[in-house]
């Protein structure tokens, strides 16, 4: 079987008809940058696939995020709150023009800014009460305090489109913005192509022209950054990291993200219903070795929640999560759970049987939750190990037959984590957060820390609110996750963002 061949069988039937490896001097020549990674593409509306046009470069927000999780000014110039917190307002950057040639105004930024709000999305977190535009600003007022607003306006959902975007009954029909690219080709679920707006307000990027693909598989993504049929593969496993590493024509990137591998405990089950059985689970686990061994990336192991690149959240002061075997033995056996003959804890006659649901969709997952099912062996937990679809945890959330689960927590969904944890661990509980697991400081500090604006109040804040979850442990972190690429060597500027915005094509040059 030719490569071409096998890499149109890896990439499957909605590739058909797709050039997945033209000859290597054909990409030199028409100096067109492509990206393959694993993400579909839904449809035009920001709401459905904004994630690919902010990555794409093609739109953008009132706010922009740095590569330290900082807003920044984005379409907004700046923006001030008023003292009690309830009024935003961001002046409209001068000089903005839509890919169709418009002037961007404060009053289309904020019908676009309306027009998200009206569907469902992370607008509706905060209690807003309107969105108007006023003396060229576009100003936000809430019904009560919100203070990370911030990042709702840097979500990729509140990209701020062109009239011309949308259908004559209102809906998004194509992607007019105010990105340095534009789209100059559309074909979801899989790919599009676009061109550098040489009216961008920042300036027009040096690389012309990109495409992007999305090929679920691992395999095909590897086989298309070895052939020359991209430049920068995203998202990567680790044996494919190992090779490509050997590869002389590319670059692998490394990067630490707000993504955390945890089990989610369901806090109502004994042991577990108590701090001492949760913290027995999380010192059977043996962190720096799954990191290592499995992962091949030593380091990662998680002491924290939050790994040492989120600086606003991660706490150098905390005692860091530790792996004792013996004494998380001697914990379960303080509860009552003492090893039976074949080792295993039991309690009035009843052994410490408990299932662990994971996914397959990042193929990680299995993996660490094989080695996790020996590893609370040691300590007398029996653990059953369930790979199924992912939509079976927040069912068995629901439905309270949810016992442990092993999953991929993504804090950067919107820029600053606080809004995740907000929801993840919010009273009573939620899918991908704690389960019945609930504690009158730490609320308190979250409804605090919702309505500051005092940043030292914020950092005292946000260090109690760690110190709760690594105290408590309603769920327990495992490993942080690095996302990985690879990148052609004849261009440079290639760079991962941690929180996963942008691919950096306009960041990036042609070598010479």
């Amino acid at each position: 079987m030719t490569r071409s061949a096998l890499v149109s069988r890896l990439a499957g039937p909605l590739l058909v008809g797709v050039s997945l490896l033209a000859p290597l001097p054909a990409v030199a020549a028409d100096r067109v940058f492509d990206i393959v990674a694993p993400f579909e593409i839904g449809g035009a509306d920001p709401s459905l696939s904004g994630f690919i046009f902010q990555r794409m470069q093609v739109g953008e927000t009132l706010v922009e995020v740095d590569r330290e999780g900082r807003p920044r000014p984005g379409l907004a110039k700046q923006w001030t709150i008023s003292p009690d917190g309830l009024t935003w307002t961001l002046p409209i950057r001068a000089g903005v023009r839509f890919h169709d040639g418009t002037m961007l105004t404060a009053d289309l930024a904020a019908a676009s800014l309306d027009r998200a709000r009206s569907k469902p999305g992370v607008l509706e977190r905060a209690r807003i009460e309107s969105i108007a535009a006023e003396n060229g600003a576009v100003v936000i007022r809430l019904a009560e305090p919100f203070a990370p607003l911030w990042a709702l306006l840097a979500h990729f959902s509140t990209i701020v489109l062109a009239p011309s975007s949308l259908a004559g009954d209102g809906t998004v029909s194509q992607v007019v913005a105010t990105g340095p690219y534009r789209i100059t080709r559309f074909e979801p679920p899989q790919r599009l192509e676009v061109a550098a707006f040489a009216d961008y307000w920042g300036g027009k990027p040096a690389i012309e022209a990109a495409t992007y693909l999305a090929a679920g598989r691992g395999e095909t993504r590897t086989l298309m950054i070895e052939g020359g049929d991209a430049d920068l593969a995203f998202q990567l496993d680790p044996p494919s990291i190992a090779r490509l590493k050997r590869n002389g024509a590319v670059d692998v990137l490394k990067a630490p993200l707000p993504r955390v591998m945890q089990l989610k405990v369901n806090a109502a089950m004994p042991p577990f219903d108590n701090v001492e059985g949760r913290t027995a689970l999380s010192e059977a686990i043996q962190r720096e070795g799954l990191a290592a061994a499995l992962l091949r990336a030593p380091g990662t192991g998680a002491t924290q929640l939050f790994p040492p690149s989120v600086e606003a959240w991660h706490d150098p002061a905390l005692a860091p999560l530790a792996t004792d075997p013996e004494r998380a033995r001697a914990r379960l056996a303080a509860l009552g759970w003492v090893p039976g003959a074949d080792g295993i804890a039991e309690k009035d006659g009843r052994p410490l049987r408990v299932k662990l649901l994971t996914y397959a969709d990042r193929p990680e997952l299995p993996l660490i939750a094989t080695a996790l099912q020996d590893q609370l062996r040691q300590v007398g937990i029996d653990v059953e190990v369930s790979v199924t679809n992912a939509s079976s945890i927040p069912a068995g959330h629901a439905d309270g037959t949810l016992q442990l689960a092993l999953a991929a927590r993504n804090y950067s969904l919107v820029p600053d984590p606080f809004v995740t944890l907000l929801g993840d661990f919010r009273e009573g509980g939620s899918d991908w957060g704690s389960m019945n697991w609930d504690d009158p400081a730490f609320h308190q500090a979250m409804r605090a820390l919702l309505a500051s604006n005092d940043p030292s109040a914020q950092a005292q804040l946000r260090h109690e609110i760690a110190a709760i979850l690594q105290r408590d442990l309603p769920v327990i972190p495992v490993v942080w996750y690095e996302q990985t690429a690879a990148v052609t060597k004849a261009v440079e500027g290639a760079a991962i963002d941690p929180f996963e915005r942008s691919f950096g094509l306009a960041e990036m040059a042609w070598k010479p």
